[in-house]
């Protein structure tokens, strides 16, 4: 079962509908079967009139949520911008290795 404190969340998420969402490292601590539920949780969420920023230094959870837009930031500045793919660049190469736009 998930802990309340990751339901709460997600319930709010599902029930309230924000227009813009901001989930700061929602996957903090999470097992693969919660990071599952958050995806989902997510996933049922998204439309066309909404935006939710996902904020993560994992690729783990977006095993279960596609992006539409990957940005990289480092200390405060933006460094690179890319698709789904560059979730995969990082995964595979690290964050060293980016270079800038």
């Amino acid at each position: 079962s998930m802990p309340t404190s990751l339901k709460t969340p997600m319930i709010h998420l599902m029930l309230l509908r924000p227009r813009l969402a901001v989930l700061d490292e929602t996957d903090s601590g999470m097992d693969v079967d919660a990071l599952q539920v958050v995806g989902e949780g997510i996933n049922s969420t998204r439309s066309q009139d909404n935006a939710i920023v996902l904020i993560t230094h994992y690729q783990r959870l977006l095993s279960h949520v596609q992006p539409d837009y990957v940005h990289v930031l480092v200390d405060g500045t933006l460094i690179k911008s890319g698709g789904p793919d560059l979730a995969h660049e990082i995964e595979s190469n690290g964050y060293a290795k980016l270079g800038t736009n």
